[in-house]
């Protein structure tokens, strides 16, 4: 595993996500598609809390804490237990980005890690590597969520227009 090309994935899927908010209001940030369905800005909440609790926290486990137990995260249960659509869309992405930095210069302070040592959870055995790799593909994921959200977005914006010219959906 390239250490070097995760970590500019990282920074690389961070600007994404930072384009991808650009020009969101605060009221628009929070529509949601369906009931089930997430809104903007409980991606951004979702994402932030992931910062914080999950993958670093999490890859810090594999890597130096292994006499101390996993914690277990509730991610679906966060979105209404901390109240994510209603939390503040302009503050939780600068917490989210500030969060992002302290991942950074975290990841830049590792010494020589060791990718292949693992950890056994509760669920399974998850290599440092591992970890770092589903990191980055996490961002991956909720950069194609926030891109179908800016659609659906443009789409109620432009009614009664209709966008098939711009080609299949």
């Amino acid at each position: 595993m390239e250490f070097s090309i995760l970590y500019q994935e990282l920074q690389n899927s961070t600007e994404m996500i930072r384009a991808l908010l650009a020009g969101v209001a605060p009221e628009a940030a929070r529509l949601k598609p369906g009931a089930e369905s997430w809104s903007i800005l409980e991606v951004v909440c979702h994402l932030y809390d992931e910062e914080r609790e999950d993958f670093r926290e999490h890859l810090d486990f594999i890597l130096h804490r292994q006499h101390e137990e996993w914690h277990a995260i509730d991610t679906e249960g966060w979105v209404t237990q901390r109240n994510y659509n209603g939390q503040h869309f302009a503050e939780m992405q600068e917490k989210f980005f500030a969060e992002r930095e302290q991942s950074f210069a975290w990841l830049k302070g590792l010494r020589d890690p060791d990718w292949e040592k693992t950890y056994t959870t509760p669920y399974r055995t998850i290599s440092a590597g591992e970890m770092f790799a589903c990191w980055a593909a996490h961002d991956n994921l909720h950069i194609r969520q926030l891109v179908e959200l800016r659609r659906l977005r443009l789409e109620n914006m432009t009614k009664p227009y209709n966008l098939e010219y711009a080609g299949d959906w």
